[in-house]
């Protein structure tokens, strides 16, 4: 099988490390959280211009065309100049379900989206539980007269959630908590009446919110998909997200990893440069098989999603929980080895391993998808 890219995808990766590298150097990062924010307008307009946010959509819907394989390119470029602006909150999870509506959702948001005008959210996950699908208790109930939906709730952790102008919300229209039978997607625009945000930082210093719903009206057309059968399109929807926050943890990886390495060899104790030292090659060895393992495990689940493969979905799992092994591994070894400063926030390290540590924690850690993987 032939995993180098095509003409396009090169530019593509040639074109988003040249952006990193010129324009999102580790201080512009570093100004940007510290106005406690998670997006540069100015920034986000130039990933628009750029197409970068028409990328995964349709032509014939005003997109790009393109496919999971380049959303990983440029994604694993971002990755490498650890981008906070929230491209997978709003492209690929908002604007991934979007783009699978009617005629009349797509016209009403992916316009503005692609514009860079409109802000999305996928709102999933909810409080006290594991990431499971299945245990969603917010509910949506069908008005006596049937002429809407009354969504009550509360999920957390919604990823741009405060900035959002449309969330995505998973909500159960029939059955009980522990069954994914039942469950409803609805497209909800954040500033309808009885939507309540509380915006927050996370770890890896990008933003979220605990969004309440209650008794938040919602039109039949605002109706993702089927009715009660909203899980088989956010578990195809969160795949892909899972796909693109591997794409760009691959990129934290290498960063990890090569920086390590290069420190090693500027790093002198008893006159002669640490990474001569045997015991501290062999680490970074270990590191070297983790990044490879990782990627290796990205290409062959991106493509299988591709491709449509059957078992595409059990390569998600074996990935996602591959990432969080190698993600924690690489950013210990990583601060061990810069001597313990890695964690001062003058120094990258640091935040690189912050943002694997919270991609880990996303839509289920290793430890649940090495249980899904062998389920």
């Amino acid at each position: 099988m032939d995993f180098s890219l095509n003409d396009e995808q090169k530019q593509l990766s040639d074109s988003v490390g040249k952006f990193v590298k010129g324009s999102y150097d580790f201080e512009k990062r570093r100004q940007i959280i510290k106005k406690h924010d998670s997006l540069d307008p100015a920034i986000w307009q130039q990933f628009a211009e750029l197409g970068w946010l028409s990328l995964p959509f349709a032509e014939d819907d005003g997109g790009i065309g393109g496919t999971l394989i380049d959303t990983m390119v440029l994604l694993e470029e971002c990755g490498k100049g650890l981008v906070v602006e929230p491209f997978i909150p709003t492209v690929v999870l908002g604007g991934g379900f979007i783009r699978r509506g009617t005629p009349a959702q797509k016209s009403r948001y992916l316009p503005a989206l692609m514009a860079g005008t409109l802000q999305a959210a996928f709102a999933v996950q909810e409080y006290e539980q594991t990431f499971s699908l299945a245990t969603t208790a917010a509910t949506a109930t069908a008005t006596a007269d049937g002429d809407c939906y009354v969504l009550n709730g509360h999920k957390s952790v919604v990823l741009n959630g405060d900035r959002a102008d449309v969330c995505v919300v998973l909500a159960r229209t029939a059955g009980n908590p522990g069954q994914e039978d039942g469950l409803t997607l609805f497209l909800v625009d954040t500033d309808t009446p009885g939507v309540q945000r509380t915006g927050h930082r996370l770890v890896d210093n990008t933003r979220a919110a605990d969004i309440r719903f209650d008794n938040v009206r919602i039109a039949h057309e605002n109706i993702l998909g089927e009715l009660h059968q909203g899980a088989a399109l956010a578990r195809t929807v969160i795949n892909e997200a899972i796909l693109a926050l591997a794409a760009e943890a691959t990129g934290i990886l290498s960063v990890l990893l090569y920086s390590t390495v290069e420190y090693t060899k500027t790093r002198k104790q008893f006159g002669v440069a640490i990474g001569s030292f045997q015991v501290l090659q062999h680490r970074m060895t270990n590191m070297f098989i983790a990044h490879e393992q990782t990627r290796s495990l990205l290409l062959c689940a991106t493509l299988k999603m591709h491709e449509g493969h059957s078992d595409a979905g059990k390569a998600v799992h074996a990935l996602k929980a591959q990432l969080g092994r190698a993600g924690r591994l690489l950013g210990q070894e990583a601060i061990q080895l810069h001597g313990g400063m890695g964690m001062t926030d003058e120094m990258p390290i640091g935040h690189y391993f912050k943002r694997i540590t919270a991609i880990d924690a996303l839509f289920g850690n290793a430890d649940q998808h090495t249980r899904a993987f062998a389920a």
